[in-house]
């Protein structure tokens, strides 16, 4: 079985390389020239055009950024769907608008190919060691036929019903840890401005109902002050649009979603798009004027 990876970004990289790591042949795209040669020193084709890759795959896998460059992937000039054959499968796991994972489905389906959305969560450490949490949608018969190929690249694989829901979940997933990012960060703000130590806050509360993989995550890299990302303010920023848009259309008011939007746009505002989502703590700290420190 041939794969076709398209995207090695952050995400993309690392999911490509427990591909091979399990065996699998590999044709990456050499849109990112870097990334390319590193994972074609590691025995992977590469390969120029989307159109190429399709053609010479059994599994087209996408890890892109937003809607707008899926689309063009997929259904765009020397795209997937000039490429592939009967029978190729899309599996798309970017994150994505669930009515545009719609609309690329139903143009693949024109031309015999089946299609997953199967958006990922867990940041760049957990693609790196294979423990991503991947959301599903497609047919069950198409999700049984490549879960194993998923099942490599993750520690949880789980379908929620047909194309679309896989990236619905994943904008119900990003909104809870916006959410509890921003709430992590007001949390230690008060402890640090009242003169507690946000430290021993995070370990006597950690292990109540307050404690969340978000907690663990990510306090501890507010306090370190590292903000290196594993998931971008920017990225952060093009779900919660994706969210907010999609809220728009179906008619469902999310206003903590919203605030915590404009709480991201003010950090971008300031030069900190590039930088973790824990970040979000940042503007808190230029609130209070005080930094969150061990």
């Amino acid at each position: 079985m041939k794969i076709g990876f398209i995207g090695l970004g952050i995400m993309g990289k690392p999911m490509s390389k427990n591909l091979i790591k399990a065996g699998y042949k590999l044709i990456v795209s050499g849109h990112g020239k870097e990334a390319a040669a590193e994972l074609k020193a590691l025995g992977a084709e590469v390969m120029n055009s989307p159109k190429e890759i399709a053609a010479a795959a059994d599994i087209v896998i996408t890890m892109l950024p937003n809607s707008p460059q899926v689309e063009e992937v997929a259904l765009g000039e020397n795209g997937i769907i000039e490429g592939a054959k009967k029978g190729t499968v899309l599996i798309d796991m970017s994150s994505i608008a669930p009515l545009a994972s719609r609309k690329v489905a139903a143009a693949l389906e024109k031309v015999g190919m089946d299609m997953l959305d199967a958006p990922v969560s867990g940041g760049e450490p957990k693609a790196i060691d294979g423990t991503i949490s991947v959301m599903v949608g497609g047919k069950q018969e198409v999700f049984d036929k490549y879960y194993d190929v998923i099942k490599v690249m993750a520690g949880s694989v789980v379908r929620t019903g047909d194309v679309g829901a896989g990236n619905a979940t994943k904008l119900a997933n990003q909104i809870i840890v916006a959410i509890n990012i921003a709430a992590v960060s007001e949390a230690l703000i008060l402890a640090a401005k009242v003169g507690v130590s946000p430290e021993l806050v995070y370990q006597a509360i950690r292990g109540g109902l307050a404690g969340s993989t978000v907690l663990d995550a990510k306090a501890p890299m507010i306090m370190e002050r590292n903000f290196k990302p594993g998931f971008r303010i920017n990225l952060h920023i093009k779900d919660l649009k994706n969210v907010l848009d999609t809220s728009h259309e179906v008619g469902v008011s999310l206003p903590l979603t919203a605030g915590v939007m404009e709480i991201m746009q003010a950090l971008k505002a300031d030069g900190h798009e590039m930088e973790d989502h824990s970040s979000i703590a940042k503007y808190y700290e230029k609130l209070a004027n005080i930094e969150i420190k061990k």
